[in-house]
């Protein structure tokens, strides 16, 4: 499988190039365009109760398409959001996500939904997160330009939690509030992810709740 990831960072696409018999799994509705001999298959990847709880939990879709080159095909996907796509090349290790940041990946990695645990309660965005394992390729999306950022070990590092898209599973995290009570009430910031390393995480430079937060005001109402 080769790709190409065009147009980043702001409407970035993701191209493929698959050899007869390879194939790639997608969230319904990311596939934009493809060559005549890829073959599509769609189903509840994972059983039915895989599909569910990855669906109503972790913010994916409830079935996954397999698309399977028949000959040397092409085929192409895109996010929901305006936003950029990260490549990741698993080899037998695990990355947590936030909600709605897959979008492709080789058959055989493992999308499954994770509980982010109590200290992530008062967390919207990591309250369940994706688990994503195996090896093979995966591609995540975000919203806005991704940066990448490497953590030494012991290192801490803070994040809004709307502004993250995924992190090494060596990476510890815990959400804390922006100091005391009335800063997190009112100072726009809310809640941040605290991180430690060692590890890699990648970080969206835009929130789609701040986006809402601004949009919904601007929508005019019925008389």
């Amino acid at each position: 499988m080769e790709h190409e990831i065009l147009y980043q960072p702001s409407y970035s696409l993701l191209k493929l190039e698959l050899a007869q018999g390879e194939a790639v799994a997608a969230e319904a509705g990311a596939m934009v365009s493809m060559t005549s001999g890829v073959q599509i298959e769609t189903k509840a990847k994972g059983g039915l109760f895989g599909a569910l709880k990855r669906s109503v939990l972790g913010g994916e879709s409830f079935f996954v398409n397999t698309f399977t080159a028949a000959a040397d095909e092409e085929i192409t996907f895109a996010p929901s959001l305006p936003g950029d796509i990260y490549a990741l090349d698993l080899q037998g290790k695990t990355v947590f996500a936030q909600s709605g940041a897959y979008i492709a990946s080789s058959p055989e990695i493992v999308v499954d939904t994770s509980w982010g645990g109590a200290k992530t309660f008062f967390s919207k965005e990591g309250f369940f997160l994706l688990k994503i394992s195996g090896t093979g390729m995966v591609f995540l999306s975000s919203y806005g330009a991704i940066r990448e950022v490497e953590l030494a070990s012991g290192q801490k590092f803070f994040v809004d939690t709307g502004h993250m898209v995924a992190f090494d599973e060596t990476v510890q995290y815990k959400v804390n509030r922006v100091g005391g009570l009335k800063s997190t009430l009112f100072s726009g910031e809310g809640l941040v992810v605290e991180l430690t390393g060692p590890g890699k995480l990648l970080l969206q430079t835009r929130s789609p709740d701040s986006f809402l937060a601004w949009l919904i005001p601007q929508i005019p109402k019925k008389d």
